[in-house]
């Protein structure tokens, strides 16, 4: 009973002296530490990944939200906007990302994203029944300077999502011109009775 006494003493002087007490922990074992440290990166995937599915984000339109899925495909459609499909069948698709030729420019190659899962940030809209995000700028996928390198310089959206140096074409020939025989010029015999001297 003493003892307690003198920890409680030593508990309040230590308080109103603007020290902490001691703290009396229990060693940890290897087990607890690992649990520990594996509920610690559970819940830090949890709040880093607040990403819906493709299939529910319908149910968030109007929202700004994150959305995460694997880009099976990039398709350029008419004028340069460019559709970044999640499904085989793009019409039965739930979600969709549209980048127009406009933003191209800020976005980058999004060509580059097939094959990838990505996690795009962005107000949800509802487009001919589907959702869908327009990606303006990079910075609405999650690490996308790393994930999408900027557009070639010679990129030309007028054909479609179709960039070259150039093309080589063989030089043209030159065209056959049609030169009308000398009048003057002799030909065989007449040339013959023309050179001899006259007798």
């Amino acid at each position: 009973m003493g003892a307690d006494k003198i920890d409680t003493n030593q508990t309040v002087n230590a308080f109103t002296a603007g020290t902490k007490p001691p703290l009396r922990t229990a060693p940890m074992s290897t087990g607890n530490i690992f649990a520990r440290l594996a509920a610690l990166l559970l819940a830090t995937a949890a709040s880093a990944s607040d990403c819906l599915s493709i299939q529910n984000a319908s149910q968030h339109v109007g929202e700004t939200k994150c959305v995460t899925g694997k880009v099976l495909r990039v398709k350029v459609g008419a004028k340069g906007v460019h559709f970044v499909d999640f499904c085989e069948d793009q019409m039965s698709c739930p979600f969709t990302v549209v980048v127009f030729h406009s933003d191209l420019k800020d976005v980058g190659d999004v060509r580059r994203l097939a094959g990838q899962m990505i996690e795009i940030h962005g107000p949800v809209k509802l487009y001919n029944g589907r959702a869908e995000i327009v990606l303006t700028r990079v910075s609405q996928l999650t690490n996308g300077s790393t994930l999408i390198p900027p557009l070639p310089k010679n990129y030309d959206v007028e054909k479609q999502g179709h960039y070259s140096a150039g093309r080589i074409r063989p030089t043209k020939k030159p065209a056959k011109t049609y030169t009308p025989p000398n009048s003057t010029a002799t030909y065989g015999n007449e040339a013959d009775a023309n050179d001899e001297p006259p007798h």
